[in-house]
């Protein structure tokens, strides 16, 4: 998950009809996870509750830069008070004290809040590659080509590298090559007219954070020469 760890906290009203309602009504938790997709642009987090509550929820979502209680809150932006997720942005590269999220859950019966610490680069996550493409060539080969995720902003100055699996048809077991900086590759040494399933996860090229999901697999058949 895009956080470190959490710490929790709940707050029920003090007038004593209120507690009784309260121990089945308080807002759960919420769960968050933040990634920076969009690295060094903005990290974008997202919470759920667990179980979700029937009253109406709302949320205040907000940061700051290390765990000092006197340090300055900032807004996390959210769409509107009930959107479940928020963007930070002016991210400040390299920092050598954490980021603190606070997420608080509040309904009619009280509030529930969650700490989320994390360093902006541990939580680097690109966007899957996108538009990848297959097609054989001569000699048992297949060309795989792809782009960058549009959601990486700067990939000129923030490079990606890249790992490529695929997987013969009618077996378990993937070969995986890389990770490499070029777009595109030639797989070589397949069987001839057997199909292929290929895809291709990326990385931020200093191996910061983690890699990427796979992208969807596409299939395709070298040829017998």
């Amino acid at each position: 998950v895009g956080k470190e760890w959490m710490w929790e906290s709940g707050h029920r009203p003090s007038c004593p009809s209120a507690q009784v309602s309260a121990n089945s009504g308080l807002p759960s938790w919420p769960r968050v996870e933040c990634w920076a997709v969009r690295y060094p642009e903005a990290v974008d987090c997202s919470w759920t509750l667990e179980p979700a509550s029937a009253l109406s929820t709302s949320f205040i979502a907000t940061y700051r830069q290390g765990m000092a209680t006197l340090g300055e809150d900032h807004r996390c932006l959210q769409l509107s008070p009930e959107a479940s997720s928020c963007v930070i942005q002016d991210l400040q590269m390299f920092s050598i004290t954490p980021y603190v999220l606070n997420v608080t859950a509040i309904n009619p019966l009280g509030v529930s809040s969650s700490l989320v610490p994390f360093f902006v680069e541990n939580i680097i996550k690109p966007g899957s590659p996108e538009n990848v493409r297959v097609s054989p060539v001569p000699g048992r080969k297949l060309l795989v080509q792809w782009s960058p995720p549009a959601s990486w902003p700067l990939p000129q100055y923030f490079p990606l590298k890249y790992l490529i699996r695929y997987q013969r048809q009618g077996t378990a077991n993937f070969h995986q090559v890389g990770p490499r900086e070029q777009t595109s590759f030639i797989l070589t040494g397949l069987w001839p007219r057997t199909p292929y399933r290929v895809q291709v996860a990326t990385k931020d090229f200093t191996d910061y954070g983690e890699y990427s999901a796979w992208s969807p697999s596409v299939a395709a058949i070298p040829g017998a020469k």
